[in-house]
């Protein structure tokens, strides 16, 4: 176990949501010597880490550091708790904070290690966190980065980004969180950071559908590089520093997800590739594909924006009107020809 450094001795750290990436995390800083309140939406998660310091659902194999300290009441998890790590699936993000609200107090920090887009208001996570908590941006952040849950559980090298409109916020999560293998890097743009975090997720899904119709690397290269166009394109709209797009959280997170074999948006894209319908494939997962859910979310916010997001909407229509993805793969190429710079969104 690593020693805290006295600056940190103050801090008490809570991580609402045990599923593989909260557990990882909670894992990462009970290495590092925190005590880590861990809350369990599920009664079996818990009593799976207390007899045997497994999460055996959704992290199994991992042994998780006994600093970990798993609970399903919320009032106990954030009692005295001063940074609160939230990696609750992002459709119950604003129904988890209305039950954290009445134990808020005002030293808590709260950072997103959750990746979305709201579905009705199109808001990320952060404003989500900020309306629904009544608290100032200085004291809310987002974590996010080419980071799969069972690599960090192992204990392997993963850097990520932690982005907060306070600067001094932003260091100070930097430093709880840093090792010898868990590197952070700071920004100050969070819409960007989150931006592609969520965005990503709906191009793994359509990266997944072509090598699950078989379509080949050219493919998978291209749907990635025109993806992260898109990405670029709505972030901007959102008021995105462009630079964040070429980072950890932008083309980092976009490339592992797309390719990764531990990627669940990945995943379901192969499944519909391969001719599976939605509904079953979504039977046979028990974690959360995010990608799902922000599909609806980035396709409502590129009409409302007025912006082309041509891989979106595809991804759209297989998920939501049961397109063919053949008949998809058919319309993105034969688009309108157009010059490969987007002038509209250049800086």
């Amino acid at each position: 176990m690593m020693s805290i450094n006295e600056e940190f001795k103050e801090t008490k750290i809570s991580v609402i949501g045990a599923g593989s990436w909260g557990t990882s995390l909670a894992n990462l800083l009970g290495v590092k010597g925190f005590k880590v309140k861990l809350w369990c939406y599920e009664k079996e998660i818990l009593d799976s880490i207390n007899t045997t310091r497994e999460n055996k659902v959704y992290l199994p194999e991992i042994t998780l550091s006994r600093n970990i300290i798993p609970d399903t009441s919320l009032e106990r998890v954030l009692a005295g708790t001063n940074l609160v790590v939230l990696v609750v699936p992002s459709h119950v993000m604003r129904e988890t904070l209305e039950k954290i609200k009445p134990f808020l107090t005002k030293e808590m920090i709260f950072i997103s290690a959750s990746k979305g887009i709201e579905n009705h208001t199109y808001k990320t996570m952060t404003q989500v966190i900020e309306e629904v908590l009544e608290i100032e941006p200085s004291n809310c952040g987002v974590l996010s980065g080419p980071s799969f849950a069972r690599e960090l559980g192992e204990l392997k090298p993963t850097v990520v980004t932690i982005a907060s409109k306070d600067p001094d916020t932003a260091t100070y999560v930097q430093k709880v969180f840093a090792s010898t293998y868990f590197r952070v890097y700071t920004s100050e743009d969070t819409i960007g950071v989150e931006v592609g975090g969520a965005v990503k997720n709906v191009i793994a899904i359509a990266s997944g559908v072509a090598d699950g119709m078989r379509l080949g690397l050219n493919a998978r290269a291209a749907l990635i590089t025109r993806g992260l166009v898109e990405i670029r394109r709505i972030g901007l709209a959102m008021g995105a520093n462009p630079h964040t797009f070429s980072g950890l959280s932008g083309v980092g997170d976009l490339i592992l997800t797309c390719t990764g074999s531990l990627s669940r948006n990945h995943t379901v894209g192969f499944k519909l590739g391969e001719g599976k319908k939605l509904d079953d494939i979504l039977k046979e997962m028990r974690m959360v594909a995010e990608g799902i859910k922000t599909a609806k979310s980035v396709y409502n916010l590129s009409k409302k924006l007025k912006i082309e997001l041509p891989i979106c909407e595809e991804i759209y229509n297989i998920l939501y009107n049961e397109a063919k993805p053949s008949r998809s793969v058919e319309r993105l190429m034969t688009r309108r020809l157009k010059n490969e710079i987007d002038f509209n969104f250049d800086v």
